[in-house]
């Protein structure tokens, strides 16, 4: 008994064939949009995740080797696991300040890590090539060469934090290592978290940062 023509035959192969790439296509629809399709030339690449969401940072290692090697230790040493975006600054939280940026800065967990790693000698932005281009991570500091764990990430450019200058009296700027690749939506979710003046109340916490393969 004869149950199709041949043509309706091969549309229904053909219908059967496609189904496992729609299915895929699907899937990746629902993880969001991915990051470039592989890391750069002497970057790595980790995750954060936070309870805010997730995000992809590249570590410049070739133009920033000293600050990413520094990062990095404090990844694979696990300091970041229930660490914290501590710290929003943004338009309104800025009165005493002449020259207005716009970061997220994160601390490791500090029941893990009570005294850290010793600072670091500051890779000035005049060095490395590196800008504080909307998404670049860098290392928060004090004076030069008092660098440790903090990071902060960029909203919008900032050229004001680069070498040179005038966010900080001795124009020294701050050393930029990485730009988030993946997950901007989550930057700014935090940055326009509550804050009391640029404290974020509560805390996001970071569950863990980890390289990825």
């Amino acid at each position: 008994m004869c149950r199709g023509s041949p043509g309706a035959l091969t549309r229904r192969r053909r219908r059967l064939s496609l189904a496992p790439v729609l299915a895929l296509a699907l899937a990746l629809l629902a993880l969001g949009p991915l990051p470039e399709a592989s890391p750069r030339p002497g970057t790595v690449r980790v995750l954060v995740q936070t309870v805010r969401g997730d995000m992809v940072v590249e570590v410049d290692t070739a133009r920033a080797p000293a600050t990413a090697a520094n990062f990095l230790r404090y990844v694979d040493a696990r300091f970041y696991d229930g660490a914290r975006f501590h710290r929003t600054v943004r338009a309104g939280s800025q009165a005493s300040q002449s020259v207005p940026i716009a970061v997220i800065q994160a601390s490791v967990n500090a029941t893990r890590v009570p005294n850290g790693f010793p600072p670091i000698a500051l890779e000035r932005t005049s060095v490395t090539g590196l800008r504080h281009v909307d998404g670049v991570v860098s290392m928060a500091r004090d004076g030069p060469d008092t660098a440790t764990s903090d990071f902060f990430i960029c909203i919008g450019d900032q050229p004001s934090l680069d070498y040179g200058g005038k966010r900080n009296p001795d124009g020294q700027g701050f050393a930029a290592f990485g730009r988030v690749v993946k997950g901007m939506a989550v930057v700014r979710r935090i940055h326009g978290a509550p804050a009391d003046g640029e404290r974020l109340t509560p805390p996001i916490v970071i569950r863990s940062i980890r390289r990825l393969p």
